[in-house]
Order: C-alpha cells, then sequence, then structure tokens
C-alpha cells in the first residue's frame, strides 16, 4: 500500500504548488550568474553599431583586430590603466563604448565618461552614447527611464541595475568634486583645461583611489606639442606596445611607419606600403591582411599599465592615396602638425622655441616702390595703440609666400577721426605691381581687445560691407585661427576670435622656412633693426606648474606690434575665405590687369584716392 506523500507545512500552504514549482524555476535561472566573457566576446554577441556607421549591425572585430587586445585590457584584473594614444579614423570611440557598454549589461558598476568640454560631453552623448544604447534593446531596458522613479537619467547621470555612469567635463570643477568611480573613461585627454588643483585626470584617478585594486583607468587621445602632451607622457609611462603585422610575402614582422609609405610623384592614389623586409609594395588589399593577422608587442615589461600607439595607416577603412593625400594637402597649407598629430598620432616637436631677428633680417630684398608681381592677394592687420595705429599690408602669393609690402605706424590720437581718414587712405587705395596689375586689400582685421574700442567698433561697423573686420584675441592652446564670430557687442559689429596661440605659432612656422617657396617670408630692405626684433619679440617656452607641462608665449621686450599685426593679417587672410592658388592661376592667365575673382559690392568697386601718409621708415616712432 502506497503511503501518502508528506508535504512540508510551509509549502501546504500554498494551494498552487505547480506555480509555485515554476517561480522557483525561473528565480533560479535569473539568479545564476553571467558567463564569464571578455568584453570583446560579450560585445560580438551583444554590441549592435547604430545604423548611420561604416559597418551597422553586430560589431565585428575583424574590421579592427587590433581593438580586442586593449578592449579586454578594461577587464583585466591585473591591469589598472590602459592608454591609447591613437589617431583619427580606428574606433578609439568605438572601443571605449563597448568597455562602458560591458560594464552596464556584463559586470555591472559605477564608471564616469569625462570630455573636454560641456559642448564635447554633449555631442558625444547625442552621437554617439544615446544611438549606441537606441540600437541595443538589452542595454536600453537596464538603464533607467528620463523622469523614473526607480533611477537617474539626465545629462549628468544615467542610472542601471549595478552603477552609475557620471559625466564630467575638464573646465568644470564641479563636475569632478565628490564624484568617484571605479571605472574611468577620459576622451581627448589632450583637450583638456589644467586647474590650479592639477590635471583632470589625475584629479579623478586620485580620487578612484577609495576603490583599491578595482579601480582603472582608459584614457583616450590624438597627441598635441611634444613636451606638452599628456597622452604621450602617459604612453611612455606604460608598457609601449605597437600593432605589429607580418608581410604577406616575406612573413617580416613590422610596425607601420609613415616613412615606407611610397608613390608616384604627384599622384598620391597610387600610394602603396614598402615591406621593411623584402621590400615588395602592399597593395591596400594586402596591407589590411597584414592588419588582421597582426598582433600587439610590448616594448617594456608591463607593470598594470598597458599602452598602446596606434597610427592611421592600420584602418581598414582608409586607402593609402587617401591618407597620401590628406598629408600633400597639409604640407600644401603648411598645416604639417595636424596630420603628425591626427593621422601619425606623434607628437609635434617644435624646430626652434623662437627665431633670431638677425636670421630673419639677412633675407631682406629691394623691389623698389611697387608689389611683387608673385603677388595674388592683398591684406591687412591693423593695432590699434593708444597714440597710434599700427598697419600691415601683407601680399600673399600662391602656396601662402608672403611678401611684407608696406608698414605704417600712424601717429595720432585714435578717439579723433584724423588717424582713421589716414588708415583710409591705405585700406582702400590702389596697389601697382610690377607686371602692370592693380590691386586692393582683399580683407582687413583690427584688432579691438584693446585701446579704443569704441571707436574701432564705430570705424569698423561702417566699413563691414567694404571687407574691414573686428577681431579679438583668445588665449589658449588648440584655438582655431579663426573662430565663428559673434554680434554679442557694444558695437554690434561682427567680432571674429582669433586664437592668439595658434596664430603666433603659425607666424613664426612661416618665419623658420630658410628657402623660397610655400610659406616663405619677404621683407624689404628698407625696414629698420626695430621692426624686425618685434616680429620676433616673443618665444614659446614650456613651463610646468605642479608637474604638469604648460607652453606659454612670452615677450623678449616690450615692444612686439609687428608681431601682433602679421597676427592680424593672416587672420583677415582666414576670415576672406579666398583661395589665393586659385586667384593666382588666374592672374597667370590673364593679360590683362587682374580681374576680380569674387563678387564684391558697389562699395568695394568704388576706389578711394591714395593719399599716402608715408611709409614706415618715416612713420616709425621709437
Amino acid at each position: 500500500m502506497n503511503q501518502p506523500v508528506k508535504i512540508d507545512p510551509v509549502v501546504e500552504k500554498f494551494g498552487n504548488l505547480q506555480g509555485l514549482r515554476k517561480a522557483i524555476n525561473n528565480a533560479a535561472h535569473h539568479l545564476q550568474p553571467p558567463p564569464n566573457m571578455k568584453p570583446s566576446e560579450w560585445s560580438e554577441q551583444n554590441i549592435r553599431i547604430p545604423i548611420g556607421n561604416a559597418v551597422p549591425g553586430l560589431i565585428r572585430f575583424d574590421h579592427a583586430p587590433y581593438q580586442r587586445e586593449p578592449l579586454d585590457m578594461t577587464a583585466d584584473p591585473q591591469c589598472n590603466r590602459i592608454t591609447l594614444m591613437w589617431s583619427a579614423q580606428v574606433g578609439k570611440t568605438t572601443l571605449a563604448l563597448c568597455a562602458q557598454a560591458y560594464k552596464i549589461g556584463q559586470d555591472p558598476q559605477s564608471q564616469i565618461m569625462m570630455q573636454p568640454s560641456q559642448g564635447d560631453l554633449g555631442t558625444w552623448l547625442e552621437t554617439k552614447f544615446n544611438p549606441l544604447i537606441s540600437s541595443n534593446d538589452e542595454l536600453e531596458n537596464l538603464i533607467a527611464k528620463p523622469r523614473a522613479r526607480e533611477g537617474v537619467n539626465n545629462s549628468r547621470m544615467k542610472s542601471y541595475p549595478g552603477g552609475f555612469l557620471m559625466f564630467s567635463w575638464s573646465g568644470s570643477a564641479k563636475t569632478m568634486r565628490g564624484r568617484s568611480a571605479p571605472f574611468i573613461v577620459c576622451d581627448e585627454v589632450d583637450g583638456y583645461d589644467k586647474s590650479h588643483e592639477g590635471h583632470p585626470v589625475s584629479l579623478l584617478w586620485q580620487r578612484a583611489a577609495t576603490f583599491g585594486d578595482r579601480r582603472k583607468l582608459l584614457e583616450i587621445s590624438t597627441p598635441t606639442i611634444k613636451g606638452a602632451s599628456w597622452i604621450e607622457s602617459a604612453f611612455d609611462a606604460g608598457d609601449q606596445r605597437y600593432f605589429h603585422v607580418p608581410c604577406v610575402h616575406c612573413a617580416h614582422e613590422q610596425k607601420l611607419e609613415w616613412k615606407n609609405v611610397i608613390w608616384d610623384e604627384d599622384k598620391p592614389e597610387t600610394a602603396k606600403y614598402a615591406c621593411e623586409g623584402c621590400g615588395s609594395l602592399w597593395s591596400d588589399g594586402e596591407r589590411i591582411a597584414a592588419i588582421r593577422a597582426g598582433k600587439w608587442i610590448a616594448s617594456k615589461p608591463f607593470k598594470g599599465h598597458a599602452s598602446y600607439h596606434l597610427n592611421e595607416m592600420y584602418s581598414c577603412f582608409r586607402k593609402l592615396g587617401d591618407i597620401a593625400q590628406s598629408f600633400l594637402e597639409k604640407k600644401h597649407t603648411n598645416d604639417l602638425q595636424t596630420f603628425v598629430n591626427v593621422s601619425l598620432a606623434e607628437t609635434w616637436e617644435e624646430q626652434g622655441q623662437g627665431v633670431e631677428e638677425h636670421v630673419i633680417k639677412q633675407r631682406v630684398e629691394d623691389w623698389g616702390d611697387k608689389i611683387p608681381e608673385q603677388v595674388a592677394v592683398l591684406v591687412a592687420g591693423v593695432d590699434v595703440q593708444d597714440d597710434r595705429l599700427e598697419v600691415e599690408v601683407l601680399g600673399i602669393g600662391r602656396d601662402l609666400e608672403q611678401w611684407s609690402c608696406e608698414y605704417h605706424t600712424l601717429q595720432g590720437d585714435p578717439s579723433s577721426p584724423t588717424v582713421w581718414e589716414h588708415l583710409d587712405s591705405i585700406l582702400f587705395a590702389e596697389f601697382e605691381t610690377h607686371d602692370g596689375r592693380q590691386l586692393t586689400i582683399r580683407s582687413t582685421a583690427i584688432d579691438t581687445g584693446g585701446h579704443h574700442t569704441q571707436s574701432t567698433y564705430r570705424y569698423i561697423k561702417a566699413r563691414e560691407g567694404r571687407r574691414v573686420f573686428g577681431i579679438k584675441g583668445v588665449g589658449g592652446e588648440g584655438k582655431p585661427l579663426v573662430g565663428r564670430p559673434s554680434r554679442n557687442n557694444i558695437g554690434k559689429i561682427h567680432l571674429f576670435p582669433v586664437g592668439s596661440d595658434t596664430a603666433k605659432e603659425a607666424v613664426f612656422g612661416h618665419l623658420r622656412i630658410a628657402e623660397p617657396g610655400p610659406g616663405y617670408c619677404h621683407f624689404p630692405a628698407d625696414r629698420p633693426d626695430e621692426y624686425f626684433e618685434q616680429l620676433t619679440a616673443e618665444r614659446l617656452v614650456t613651463r610646468y606648474v605642479r608637474g604638469h607641462a604648460k607652453r606659454q608665449w612670452i615677450k623678449t621686450r616690450n615692444r612686439n606690434e609687428a608681431l601682433d599685426v602679421r597676427c592680424y593679417a593672416l587672420a583677415a587672410l582666414s576670415i576672406s575665405g579666398l583661395n589665393v592658388n586659385t586667384i593666382a592661376d588666374k592672374m597667370l592667365r590673364q593679360s590683362t590687369p587682374e580681374a576680380e575673382t569674387v563678387e564684391e559690392t558697389t562699395d568695394i568697386r568704388q576706389k578711394m584716392q591714395r593719399k599716402r601718409p608715408g611709409g614706415f621708415v618715416n612713420k616709425w616712432r621709437f
């Protein structure tokens, strides 16, 4: 006879035993720990790249095999710091997003994301992070809903089961103060503003010390200036890993270097990579095959800090011909620093921190009273002082070759109209070239940030239609030569911000060119020594504040007006938007006096009778 089944008194209280068993089984399923997966493995199974990217859909690291190892290092307990000194176009942002997603969906823990500025953070959220979350349902379901009770979702923080993703930017001490997390991502660190407390990366890293061995830092950036680049210093402090690829012909392992890219003259589309081992020339397809078979090799012993260098030649989405074309364009415009920083992921090393005036003075030439025939465009820069205006008329030829055509010191009180009338006689005059062309000044930039601002505003406002522009210098590294204008000023003029440091770097870069040609600066024989002393009156120095490198322009003498007006003249050229090479080409094809190459207003066509106020020598006051 079967014995009755004994039922636990606690279980007996439930009427639906079958439902109870089902609930227990479901709970047990959810209580199981997630499978032990590396971030790269998890990403390839869970991360969908949003539409609009080069390869949307489930991510596949075969398209960028160099991403696997540094991504996996973000979960390696032996590693506490990962440094990526990488170029553009190689997937820095994608790697960081995968690491952050892994800390949300697979290994939940709190995080901090830092960007250079609030604007950069907003752009990253709108164009990178939010689209990724929206394209992945599992991640989207984990992130708290906006204005929901169970968590936080705003521009400062997003919560999910197991942690928070907090946001900050380098210019705001408030967004850093009181915040800490075991996982920190710092993007484009060479663009960070340092505070009196120290470098933002160091501050965040210090505040994460409470997490002990669990804390981990991922810092990413293209480098900037040698001696002042945070990412280069961080890379050097790590084990310095380079991605080595095998030759498809001889199997020789090598890192890809720019010196081995060759192409036919004037045909960058023919660019190929020359193997260091056998000399064979790789096509783009062979280069990509080599990259997919590559591996990271460290130059120093690993001590918890893995640092990686990668240039644009490793991108499977870029042709060598396109990179070669970019190089030629940057060389053409005397902007090789951008190519070195952004494409090669190398720091830019200045050829010198200054220029000696006697070196420049040795280059003087006698070209007479007329404008050299190589000049295609005239621009002007104006500096306003307490008792005078300083004016340079700068001739621009092909490839930014420059001629200092005239320099005037207009003595007089800028609060009275007389000195401004003298300025009119220069800016709206006609200049004759040696080959018989009549040139006018196409663009003028006047500094408004110093003396007699109200008078300067009035002068500019009445002449904006004649391409006289107001500018104001903005200090600091990384500022564009000319930014977007604003009318939020008392004079209601279009006021253009000019990156002072950037302009000076451009001027000194041109002054260092020793042979006539692209970017070279020509000077007339009648300039006094004072002019050259002013033109070279500043030097770029690297100073260390609390152990952090900071580059500063310092004066070597009190007077530097000649340097300032040269900066303003280059800003005027940039504001104008003129293509000097195109104008030079048309000039060569025309036998008649120069025709206007851009549409101008009737006011601009009206030439004023020139009243010559006297040249630099006559008007200079010491």
